[in-house]
């Protein structure tokens, strides 16, 4: 196993990995229950997306802790889902099954730009003070779903503050503002018990911090009635999920999905922009994720981007990662969920000492096993994995030491990738904004030599793809 992982080579231990794997899989394991709840709203069967989501979770990780060897786990992404379903089947009006074709084919778009070096050359393009405002940002990012995860913020209405069209028309209530929650309720008081455990622990420098503050907090919520127990052991709805899968499986490819995408002229151009926005977002969102975690943590040296640059093939971590993560979209929407991809939570087994593939094969074998103890996955409540998420965010927000926050044209852009990324609740959003106010000072600043010809196409996407979601 340490041949394999090289685990001497990367300062780690199996122990290590262990931890690192189950701190990974606890802090996303809300997938497996939050994705089918939401996708089963277009018309999809909530046990085949059960399983799909599973499945796609499996194998997209397996590759990239086997053939990657990177602590990074994939799953149904948050967010891209929400897209599939509220914008391009309710929106939009297209069938589940022709979301799931658009889908695979975002993943072969995926595919082809990352075998061509597209994606890693977007990579190399970023100047390091986006680089490590994209850091800082995923950070305030994972905090923030940390913080709404526990419950501790709700929004209040401030009457009067409502967006009116010139002809009188309200088309939009901009009166909820954040505001901290009565802490007078089971949950969220233990979110805040699980948040100091977890921190106190973490000053006191205990290995497996992390980790143990969910397990805690869970144990510590059976009492206070916030996790029930009661469903532990319950395996019924298994063999009907297997029988649902057959619904979505291929689903894809029939004449409900890939063979009456392209069937309507009339259509053509707006399945051609559905499936860039969801290209666009999906990449840019691992890109950001690698960036934010994996320079940090040393999991991409600048040796490994070496090798990326002078080495063909799939010889370095970073591209084997990429084409770990290209993959799997298209498998996913092989058994039925959206798009798959490598998650931010990932941060939390990494801050744990997940430093190899190791870290995501055991991430994986957990997902395995909920197939069958699902209930067991479910009884960690959110207030327990909240926590982890929040001090995970606060130990990333480190990388914002780097940026010259004194210097308004560095401060700008770094700003929107950073701030701003948790603002849209959106890791490709920060990076698309902060591109385009690179952009803008560099050139109002009369620095357009500095601007990589990669970046300013980046760029010019991103321009596009909001232009578009703005008339579909």
């Amino acid at each position: 196993m340490d041949k394999f992982f090289k685990l001497k080579e990367h300062g780690t231990t199996v122990s290590t990995e262990v931890i690192a794997g189950f701190t990974t899989f606890f802090a996303m394991s809300y997938i497996i229950f939050v994705n089918p709840s939401m996708l089963s709203q277009t018309g999809m069967p909530w046990g085949a997306v059960f399983l799909a989501t599973i499945i796609a979770s499996v194998i997209g990780t397996l590759v990239m802790g086997l053939f990657a060897n990177v602590p990074y786990a994939q799953a149904p992404g948050m967010g891209l889902n929400a897209f599939f379903t509220y914008t391009v089947c309710f929106g939009l009006g297209f069938s589940w099954q022709q979301a799931l074709a658009m889908v695979f084919i975002c993943g072969v778009v995926n595919i082809i730009i990352t075998i061509t070096k597209i994606r890693k050359s977007i990579i190399k393009a970023i100047p390091t003070s986006l680089q490590n405002a994209i850091g800082g940002g995923i950070g305030i990012f994972i905090a923030y779903i940390g913080v709404k995860s526990a419950g501790l913020i709700n929004f209040t209405s401030d009457p009067g503050h409502n967006i009116i069209l010139e002809g009188g028309t309200v088309i939009a209530d901009a009166s909820a503002v954040p505001a901290l929650v009565a802490l007078n309720t089971p949950s969220v008081l233990l979110a805040i018990i699980g948040l100091v455990l977890t921190i106190v622990l973490l000053i006191l420098n205990v290995k497996g911090a992390i980790l143990l503050g969910i397990i805690a907090t869970t144990i510590i919520g059976i009492p206070m009635g916030v996790v029930d127990i009661s469903t532990i052991g319950t395996t019924a709805g298994v063999a009907s999920a297997f029988a649902e899968l057959g619904t979505t499986f291929g689903a894809a490819f029939g004449k409900e999905g890939m063979l009456s995408l392209f069937t309507d002229a009339t259509k053509i151009p707006l399945v051609l922009m559905t499936i860039f926005a969801f290209s666009l977002s999906d990449t840019f969102d691992t890109i950001g994720t690698f960036i934010g975690t994996g320079r940090r943590s040393g999991i991409f040296s600048e040796e490994d981007e070496k090798a990326m640059e002078t080495n063909p093939g799939f010889k370095s971590k970073m591209d084997r990662a990429l084409f770990a993560d290209a993959i799997a979209t298209s498998i996913g929407a092989l058994f039925g969920t959206s798009n798959t991809t490598t998650y931010v939570e990932s941060a939390a087994g990494i801050s744990a000492g997940g430093r190899t593939g190791l870290t995501s094969v055991v991430t994986a074998i957990l997902f395995i096993l909920c197939i069958l103890l699902a209930p067991v996955a479910g009884i960690v409540p959110a207030a327990a994995t909240a926590p982890a998420l929040i001090v995970v965010g606060i130990m990333m927000m480190s990388s914002f030491k780097e940026i010259q926050w004194d210097d308004i044209n560095e401060a700008i852009p770094a700003f929107f990738a950073g701030v701003f990324m948790a603002l849209c609740y959106s890791i490709s959003y920060g990076i698309a904004t902060s591109f385009i106010f690179y952009c803008i000072v560099k050139i109002f600043k009369g620095q357009t030599k500095d601007l990589h010809p990669i970046l300013i196409a980046s760029t010019l996407l991103f321009i596009l793809n909001f232009v578009l979601l703005a008339f579909i």
